[in-house]
């Protein structure tokens, strides 16, 4: 190599040298001079040049310090590897299942090419979010059995707002006492019950109470008379003890009544769930009525104001369900108003899970543009759910979810009546529509517009005609899919609440998936095994009690599978209820009623979402994939790391 060609490459190397020399000189490595050198000529010349001229030689700096800076550098490296290590180890990131709504929508963020695999369980709605520590729910006073004062030392009177208040019978004038004994009528045991006379209405909310432990109540309704003479009919509102979910229940039953051979009354028997039907109060408004006589738990009173926070609505399942079409009043309402709806779509038929995520997109963008949704409540089943193994057009939004709670809480339009009223005034009252074609046209670009209606068409191929596909991109952080405003029905839930008291609130839950996850043992290969009968005793022997009640939620078709379970528990499945929903129930004459009086099948999706609704009301829940086998839900090598 030329002289010239190597003094050119030892200069380019200067700067490392004099980096690594200065480092070294900073932790103090050492920086011999070797004693001798074997260099060559030429190069022994270059180094005295370059210590004359610079202050170092090239050995000056020395293996030993490169090899400390080696090592150091070497040593951050390792020591940078160890904490990522640890960090990606032992990091839990937060569930927003656990959380408010508001982060439902982060935890279900799709990705641009998103989209759903089938899934035949029940879908979480907003209602499943509500957490049970709330303040108000936790708050919220109950009936204890000493609020309610024994007859013969009491009488009910009726203060503000028809609650009814106890009046011990020690503060009443003496004279006015003694003046009604004298002139009480002499006793005829077979005279009419009076229903709502204040010893009765003690008596039965005192007998109900004493009966039903496993609940806490939270109103009395006045009785009022049943079928026959010595009946009465009673309506109360309660929560029970071990609540896991966060609603309130109603119940009215019946009530049969004797009087003894002193007249005195006592409770004969109380009917089953339901049974008090004279006592389901119409719903015409929120709240007891003025002159309605309730009884409600004492409230205590503090001499400094608190601060009340907000309260939480929560379902009240049971109550008379109102879910009428909304109607605008007048043309100057429809015609001030502003409007978004959604034509079209490869949404239609898809899985529930699909319907919702696409159905709440487009709610998200009508608050955020502030203008009513028009929506479509004529819904396909997809055929996964349908009892023919097709899909199934004409089910009513309404058939599933809350209607009443999402339009007192949204503003939203039924489609059919809408395309009535704009077909009347668009032309008259000049109502402009703008269309788009492209779901990347983003809500934010649509928050100027001012037109009456914003009609989005879905006309391409999937995935691209799918409804959420809107709220993808840039749009995620913008809208917020309103979780809290779509519930489960609470036509649906009044069956689990049936169901549940049917068992008194006090069962245990299993949770048995077989059907084809059992019979592929590729992807399962011990669940078969292990949901056995004989597998499930083993496993239930330590975790329920013998002699409990245990509902198992299972896809197994025969429950006779599981009839070795019976020597140690009461067994009770979905099909054990069918009365619920059969002919005379409340629930078929409602959704008949809804469906321009034809008749509605019980569904598939129906009976997983009151099977699992049920399940999650156990005391003690034992699932399939956390407790019974070790096979991951989605197949092998699919379970989520431990925790």
């Amino acid at each position: 190599m030329p002289l010239k060609e190597e003094k050119k490459k030892a200069s380019a190397a200067l700067p490392a040298c004099l980096l690594c020399g200065r480092i070294a000189a900073l932790i103090g490595a050492p920086n011999p001079t070797p004693r001798h050198s074997r260099s060559s000529p030429r190069m022994q010349g270059f180094r005295s040049g370059f210590a004359r001229s610079g202050g170092f030689s090239a050995d000056s700096l020395g293996h030993d310090a490169v090899r400390v800076v080696g090592n150091l550098c070497f040593a951050i490296f390792v020591i940078g590897v160890l904490v990522f290590t640890i960090i990606a180890a032992t990091y839990q990131p937060e569930d927003p299942l656990l959380h408010p709504s508001t982060k439902i929508t982060t935890f279900l963020t799709s990705t641009s090419n998103a989209t759903f695999r089938s899934d035949e369980t029940a879908v979480k709605t907003g209602e499943d979010f509500i957490s049970l520590s709330n303040e108000t729910l936790v708050a919220e006073p109950f009936i204890n059995i000493t609020d309610i004062a024994v007859e013969a030392n009491s009488s009910l009177k009726v203060g503000e707002e028809g609650v009814a208040t106890t009046t011990d019978a020690a503060t009443e004038d003496p004279g006015t006492t003694a003046d009604a004994a004298e002139q009480a009528p002499e006793c005829d045991a077979n005279a009419p019950i009076d229903c709502p006379d204040p010893e009765i209405f003690h008596m039965m909310m005192r007998a109900t109470i004493e009966q039903f432990k496993d609940v806490h109540f939270y109103r009395f309704g006045k009785p009022v008379r049943g079928d026959s003479e010595s009946s009465c009919d009673m309506a109360w509102r309660f929560r029970p003890k071990d609540a896991k979910r966060a609603a309130f229940y109603k119940d009215y039953r019946r009530f049969e009544i004797s009087r003894g051979a002193n007249c005195s009354p006592k409770v004969v028997s109380i009917g089953e769930y339901h049974t008090g039907v004279n006592a389901r109060k119409r719903k015409k408004g929120k709240g007891p009525k003025e002159g309605d006589l309730v009884f409600e738990p004492k409230r205590k009173h503090k001499s400094r104001p608190e601060v009340v926070a907000p309260a939480v609505v929560v379902p009240v399942v049971g109550e008379a369900v109102n879910d009428s079409l909304p109607v605008i009043e007048s043309e100057s309402s429809f015609s001030s108003g502003k409007y978004l709806i959604y034509k079209g779509g490869g949404d239609w038929c898809k899985g529930m899970d699909h319907y919702l995520w696409s159905f709440l997109c487009a709610l998200g963008e009508a608050q955020y543009l502030n203008r009513t949704l028009v929506m479509d409540l004529s819904i396909c089943l997809s055929s996964m759910y349908s009892s023919s193994n097709q899909n199934e057009e004409g089910k009513d939004f309404r058939f599933y979810f809350d209607f009443e709670h999402l339009k007192e809480s949204a503003s939203v339009l039924d489609q059919r009546q809408f395309w009535t009223d704009w077909g009347k005034w668009q032309k008259k009252d000049g109502l402009s529509l703008h269309e788009v074609d492209d779901f990347r046209v983003t809500p934010m670009k649509l928050a100027s517009v001012k037109d009456a209606l914003i009609m989005r068409k879905f006309e391409t191929v999937e995935p691209d005609n799918y409804w959420y596909r809107v709220c993808e991109g840039e749009t995620e952080s913008v809208i917020q899919r309103p979780w809290h405003l779509l519930w489960k029905s609470r036509r649906l839930l009044d069956i689990v609440s049936g169901i549940a008291s049917k068992m008194n609130w006090d069962f245990d839950s299993v949770h048995v998936v077989r059907g084809d996850k059992a019979k592929n043992t590729e992807l399962w290969p011990n669940l078969a095994a292990d949901t056995s009968p004989d597998a499930l005793l083993t496993t239930l022997r330590d975790k329920i009690d013998d002699g409990r009640h245990l509902y198992v939620a299972t896809n197994e078709p025969d429950t006779s599978f599981f009839d070795p379970l019976k020597d140690k528990y009461t067994t009770h499945f979905l099909d054990d209820f069918k009365e619920l929903w059969g002919a005379d129930s409340e629930w078929y004459a409602e959704t008949k009623q809804l469906n321009n009086d034809v008749a509605v099948e019980f569904d598939g999706y129906m009976k997983v979402e009151v099977d699992t609704e049920v399940f999650l009301r156990g005391k003690k829940q034992l699932e399939t994939f956390n407790d019974l086998t070790s096979d991951c839900k989605d197949g092998v090598n699919t379970c989520k790391a431990a925790s």
